[in-house]
């Protein structure tokens, strides 16, 4: 079962990204207020949870949740600052647009640039841990996918519809049939003899 909180007098927000191992696309980041009492029984880490569940579950976070925020980074903007950069700010862009200002955050992974004043703690596989953070990636994820989706109109041979942009062998093969296009990240050096290194998160 997932921690309710770490800190329990404490207003914490969950923060999670999505998509920061793309060969396409922003990078997306979510901060999360939940309830103490908030409890869903299929709420887990985004990539263990099937896609029709996590929209269920995108649903219920926005409905219950005591504030929520979703911020991106654009490709253009991660090439010129690097794909961690670009992850952290985007959380910190999640963090800013919350209404309700939290005293301690609880991070998604081993590092992170500090926002502000704010504590905060950072939990390996945290979304596996604190509900918060689960929700918080599951937001990540969705509304991620969702953009890969309509991108997916604008460029259809990657097919982004399915791959969401990760190196899939799809992917892969669309990128050497028809080249990197504007949504691509060319700091990642995306080439032929590369591409077998990038796997689907």
């Amino acid at each position: 079962m997932l921690k309710s909180f770490h800190h329990s007098h404490l207003i914490e927000a969950g923060c999670d990204e999505a998509g920061r191992g793309c060969f396409a696309g922003p990078v997306f980041a979510a901060a999360v207020i939940l309830p103490r009492d908030f409890f869903h029984p299929l709420l887990n880490d985004s990539k263990q949870v099937p896609a029709d569940i996590r929209k269920e579950l995108r649903s219920f976070i926005e409905i219950y949740a005591l504030d929520f925020a979703v911020e991106q980074v654009s490709n253009v903007e991660i090439d010129e600052i690097n794909i961690l950069k670009a992850s952290f700010k985007a959380m910190h862009g999640a963090i800013k647009k919350l209404k309700k200002a939290p005293e301690f955050l609880l991070i998604d992974g081993h590092m992170f640039y500090k926002y502000r004043k704010i504590p905060h703690q950072c939990i390996i596989k945290g979304d596996g841990i604190y509900a918060s953070i689960a929700a918080a990636s599951i937001l990540a994820k969705t509304y991620r996918d969702d953009y890969m989706q309509q991108l997916h109109d604008e460029y259809p041979q990657y097919g982004w519809y399915t791959n969401k942009g990760y190196g899939t062998p799809e992917h892969r093969r669309g990128i050497e049939s028809f080249g990197l296009c504007p949504y691509h990240r060319k700091s990642f050096n995306i080439n032929s003899t590369q591409l077998e290194f990038f796997e689907n998160e």
